[in-house]
């Protein structure tokens, strides 16, 4: 059965999330420093310990990423001596830092060819586990919809984000494909909740999981003649 829907994962799918993460998180200390004195320069591993206080009160946060950071930062705050409000306000700043360094990536270069001359034949969508925002990256007009974990309340592998891409699409699972380049959210996930997967596999690493991709690319620039042959 022919392709119509390609859901796409983002960081290390369509650029190499590692360095901006790394900037952003720069991004934010220089921020604290600046404006949070009382936090005194707080020690990362400070910030782990209440991100973990807080997975442990409430797991649900695992999925909504945004939200834990932000509450990661008000705990701080507020912890080192800044009243409720002034805290939840410099948290609110403080990850608003951050988001916009997050979102300062550097897209593969094929990326956006590719996405060009798959929109003209196929439904695609956005299927992540982060909070990048392809409005904020130039890439909306490509896809059809971007389904997130935070909004979601769940994340890959739990079938439910591939579900609801498929009824977004209007299309069978039959009819789709994710590519991704985590075997065990992208991959399995997908092939789980019965579409076929397409394993992002730059740097050539071997397959050690359970099953098999469908397919294996090195660049996103092999997909369209990919798919074409599935389709004839």
């Amino acid at each position: 059965m022919s392709i119509r829907l390609i859901t796409f994962d983002l960081d290390d799918t369509l650029w190499d999330v590692a360095p901006t993460l790394e900037s952003a998180e720069a991004a934010l200390r220089d921020w604290l420093a600046r404006n949070a004195p009382l936090l005194g320069g707080v020690p990362v591993e400070h910030l782990w310990t209440i991100r973990s206080r807080l997975l442990d009160g409430e797991p649900a946060l695992k999925h909504r990423i945004s939200e834990l950071r932000r509450r990661v930062l008000f705990t701080a705050l507020q912890e080192a001596g800044y009243a409720e409000p002034e805290a939840r306000e410099m948290a609110e700043q403080a990850f608003q830092t951050f988001l916009a360094a997050r979102h300062e990536v550097q897209i593969f270069p094929e990326v956006q060819p590719t996405l060009e001359v798959l929109a003209n034949r196929y439904l695609l969508g956005v299927l992540t586990n982060g909070n990048a925002d392809v409005r904020r990256l130039g890439l909306a007009d490509y896809f059809r919809f971007a389904l997130c974990a935070e909004e979601l309340g769940i994340g890959k592998p739990d079938p439910h984000p591939f579900r609801e891409a498929l009824r977004l699409g209007g299309v069978p699972a039959e009819q789709a494909v994710h590519i991704g380049d985590h075997p065990g959210d992208d991959i399995q996930g997908a092939q789980r909740a019965g579409l076929r997967a397409v394993w992002f596999n730059p740097g050539g690493k071997p397959w050690s999981h359970e099953g098999r991709p469908d397919a294996e690319i090195r660049s996103l620039a092999e997909l369209p003649a990919l798919l074409a042959g599935w389709r004839d």
